[in-house]
């Protein structure tokens, strides 16, 4: 009886999705993958599955394109036969997506298993995530980097922090069970204001000693537990560089999976001309500096590679376009401008 009530409603849950857009066909049967086991396994018998190596995704180079390729099932099988692995690997992979089409989007890790021969059979490499972001294809970008965290909440959270018991994911990935507590673990993310701090003419840039020589970004600061982003913002500005923040607004967001899965909100804060005198926490930054409208515009154009000098000094360049930072400062200029 459950299993023809169970049809009858994918029958009609199927109808239903027909007389909506296409987005909301998509979500809701993204949705029925995540609560239904067995439908999910069907759909990994047809879906695409995206490669990685220890977190690290699979690439392939064509010409000067960086490619971020999906392996057919049974592109997949074949390679699992190869190294005489079974099909059950498959079940160890997560769902990151579908298409309009609905075909499944898969993540998995062979990190198991030897690189270097995986990398030769598929002619490609597995490149550091933070390398891949800034050489795929933008509309990749935000894909790897939700397939690498959820790969890596799943690798993290294999036991119960109740009882220690391993905890069993379902077949999409979207949660662990711990069947000895009844407990029921979702992945999560930590909340994390990034801030473009202007005094009206200028704008604040920092640097830490962990950065690429010469590249400058916005603020950036976890939310502390019963802040609000506001909150957040003000305290990490004046933390930071011993500024008080007259007010800010918000601007976008962003998932971003460094150092873990984390959503960046993006916010612009005015401080007082008046007050703008820097003090900086030098146990958090290595620089911070104000930067006139043309610095930032020629920072823009310039490439981490372009920006070495003769004398062996760098040039200040800014995150890539790829990152929410980059949309910031570009916000920015084109208030200054308009």
């Amino acid at each position: 009886m459950a299993a023809i009530y169970q049809a009858v409603y994918r029958r009609a849950s199927s109808l239903v999705c027909r007389l909506h857009s296409t987005y909301v066909r998509k979500m809701r049967y993204l949705n029925e993958l995540k609560e239904d086991d067995s439908l999910c396994r069907q759909a990994q018998t047809s879906g695409t599955f995206y490669l990685f190596h220890n977190l690290s995704p699979f690439l392939q180079k064509v010409g000067k394109k960086y490619l971020v390729p999906q392996l057919s099932a049974a592109e997949m099988k074949r390679i699992l036969e190869k190294f005489k692995e079974t099909e059950q690997w498959i079940e160890k992979s997560v769902l990151i997506g579908c298409s309009d089409e609905h075909v499944p989007h898969f993540a998995l890790d062979l990190g198991a298993l030897e690189k270097s021969d995986i990398e030769s059979e598929l002619k490609g490499s597995f490149t550091d995530l933070r390398k891949a972001l800034f050489v795929v294809d933008g509309k990749d970008s935000p894909l790897l980097a939700s397939a690498q965290a959820l790969l890596r909440w799943h690798d993290s959270h294999q036991y119960c922090s109740k009882t220690g018991q391993p905890t069993q994911k379902n077949i999409a990935g979207s949660k662990r069970v711990c069947h000895a507590s009844g407990i029921t673990y979702y992945p999560q993310m930590s909340p994390v204001v990034i801030s473009l701090v202007s005094d009206g003419s200028r704008c604040l840039l920092a640097r830490q000693p962990s950065f690429p020589q010469g590249m400058y970004t916005a603020l950036s600061g976890f939310c502390d537990i019963g802040e609000n982003v506001e909150e957040t913002v003000r305290r990490e500005v004046a933390e930071e560089v011993g500024l008080e923040v007259q007010s800010l607004w918000y601007s976008a967001s962003q998932h971003w999976p460094f150092p873990s899965s984390c959503l960046m909100i993006a916010c612009h804060a005015l401080v007082r001309a008046q007050q703008a005198e820097i003090s900086m926490n030098s146990l958090e930054l290595e620089e911070a500096r104000w930067f006139g409208l043309e610095e930032i515009v020629e920072g823009l154009k310039r490439e981490p590679r372009s920006s070495k000098q003769d004398d062996g000094s760098f040039l200040p360049w800014f995150p890539p376009k790829q990152a929410i930072a980059h949309q910031l400062i570009c916000e920015w200029v084109k208030q200054r401008t308009s």
